[in-house]
């Protein structure tokens, strides 16, 4: 492909992803393969140029731009003004430029969410979103159940230790995770650290009940089947058959023996979980949310997110709550996790669950920077290296 026709294909995968935004379409990992598997003169080099086009004018531009045109043109005004020579008209690349054609604004993120950011950051907000929109790094959890850090580092090579977590291990620069058999044989997996601090504040410990409320495709499940050993009892559940159906291949590969698949039907939860209510010493809430923890890895979720869809995320929040709140017997412990920044996702949202409720109080957590122990844990890319959450836990009183 020439440079313009790279130029080119960008814009129309990027109209897709614009699309796919607007209307709950696919992520744009999955629109830009799609893309290139009816594009088969498109060689390899074509494709990692076209893809790291694409995701600098995606990080670039905050607001939901009107097309892919656009926001490329507002990246290449800002950032790379070669890339305007594209727009000639020639051959497969873009149209010739029109005096006044729209061009989309460059910001970190819609003014609204920015705005609610700052109500977290404050001051240190513009390094923190510049955070939020660098490249994510690679990060393992070791299994425990199979092996050690030490002895994963040895055999894995090219990997550093994250003090975030115990089992954390960071590739120092691209690696074929799948072509490695410490991850075909279970003894890791793909896990930010962030992610793994999460699993790690539940405490779950060997002999429990453990409900993994909003499993999905299990990521932490496992990682509370190592803490706990192989011993207790493990519910993942999830509403998404999709994601909960990856969970049992992944579990027979890691060795996790006492994990139990639940698919619930979505507003009846309730019901397929009455067996389970009062009886479980852990519920792990890792609901749904805004995923502005995550922008590193989907950084069009910005163009996803409206104020509306942050309301209706936060009643199915308080919902979940609710819901988990039934399942905890007394002396047991609920844990909340978003992998968000705003605080009415994170904080707020807890702290407006245990106001309401009789018979509950806030438990004390780790702190990742020390010895102390808070209330409520905020990790950032910025500060921690890690994707961006909110933790925090209550406990049911006896």
């Amino acid at each position: 492909m020439t440079p313009s026709a790279r130029v080119q294909a960008a814009i129309e995968c990027l109209d897709l992803i614009v699309a796919a935004a607007r209307d709950g379409g696919a992520a744009a990992d999955t629109l830009i393969q799609r893309y290139f598997q009816t594009r088969r003169y498109a060689g390899s080099g074509d494709r990692r140029a076209v893809r790291a086009l694409i995701y600098a004018v995606i990080r670039a531009v905050g607001e939901r731009p009107e097309d892919g045109r656009s926001a490329l043109l507002g990246y290449a005004r800002a950032h790379d003004a070669a890339l305007l020579e594209a727009f000639a008209g020639d051959g497969h690349g873009p149209a010739a430029l029109v005096d006044g054609e729209p061009e989309a604004a460059v910001s970190p993120a819609p003014a609204w969410l920015v705005e609610q950011l700052a109500a977290r950051f404050g001051d240190d907000t513009p390094r923190q979103l510049a955070a939020l929109l660098d490249r994510a790094p690679l990060d393992l959890r070791v299994n425990t159940l199979k092996a050690t850090r030490d002895a994963v580092t040895a055999e894995v090579g090219e990997v550093d230790a994250v003090t975030l977590a115990p089992d954390a291990l960071r590739a120092r620069g691209d690696l074929n995770v799948d072509a490695l058999p410490a991850y075909r044989e279970g003894r890791v997996e793909v896990q930010d650290a962030g992610s793994q601090f999460a699993a790690l504040a539940c405490a779950a410990v060997a002999g429990e009940t453990v409900i993994d409320l909003c499993a999905g495709a299990g990521g932490k499940t496992l990682a509370l089947a190592a803490a706990m050993g192989n011993a207790g009892r493990l519910i993942a559940c999830d509403t998404d058959r999709a994601r909960l159906r990856q969970l049992p291949p992944r579990a027979e590969r890691a060795g996790a023996t006492i994990i139990e698949t639940l698919l619930l039907d979505p507003g009846r939860e309730a019901a397929a979980l009455a067996d389970f209510a009062g009886t479980a010493d852990l519920v792990l809430v890792d609901a749904p949310c805004s995923g502005t923890g995550t922008w590193r890895r989907n950084p069009e979720a910005r163009w996803r997110l409206t104020p509306e869809r942050l309301a209706r995320l936060a009643h199915e929040q308080a919902r979940l709550l609710d819901l988990a709140a039934t399942l905890v017997r007394p002396g047991g412990r609920l844990v909340y996790v978003v992998c968000s920044l705003l605080p009415v996702e994170g904080e707020a949202r807890l702290a407006t669950y245990l106001s309401g409720r009789d018979g509950w109080t806030a438990a004390p957590l780790r702190n990742p920077s020390g010895s102390v122990t808070v209330n409520g844990v905020v990790l950032t890319p910025g500060d921690d290296g890690c994707d961006g959450f909110f933790i925090g836990a209550a406990t049911r009183l006896c």
